[in-house]
């Protein structure tokens, strides 16, 4: 995939900013009424001049109702994105994730994002992990 930088913008653009933020929410994924994904262990990616996009551990993911597409895009700031359509459907996918992400944002490596345009994630309750000051 010759089109992949070969570093990431944050070399251009230190003050560019990509949160990942861990949340023990528990995170669901609908596509319709078919349930595509869920768990407690979801990153929230809090990106500049993007919205929040939540990203599943792939152990989360139901992929037998996706199936992966050739589509490839390049994010110059998290790496090249690979796609999974709706299982027997159409269009360039629904659900993306970074197999090799850059070093920035390494831990996004063997997470899940699903289109939030056409894929519902409801957000429930969370997990208290310590003691607020």
């Amino acid at each position: 995939m010759g089109s992949t930088p070969v570093r990431s913008a944050f070399h251009d653009r230190p003050d560019y900013r990509v949160e990942l933020l861990a949340r023990t929410n528990v995170m669901t994924a609908w596509l319709g009424e078919t349930r595509l994904a869920q768990s407690d262990a979801c990153f929230v990616v809090d990106e500049q001049d993007h919205g929040l996009v939540v990203y599943f551990p792939r152990d989360a993911v139901d992929f037998s109702h996706l199936e992966p597409t050739d589509h490839h895009t390049v994010c110059p700031f998290k790496g090249q994105a690979s796609y999974w359509r709706a299982a027997g459907g159409e269009g360039t996918g629904i659900a993306w994730s970074y197999p090799e992400p850059f070093p920035e944002v390494a831990r996004l490596a063997g997470y899940i994002a699903f289109d939030q345009d056409q894929v519902r994630v409801a957000i429930g309750t969370g997990t208290f992990t310590g003691v607020r000051p």
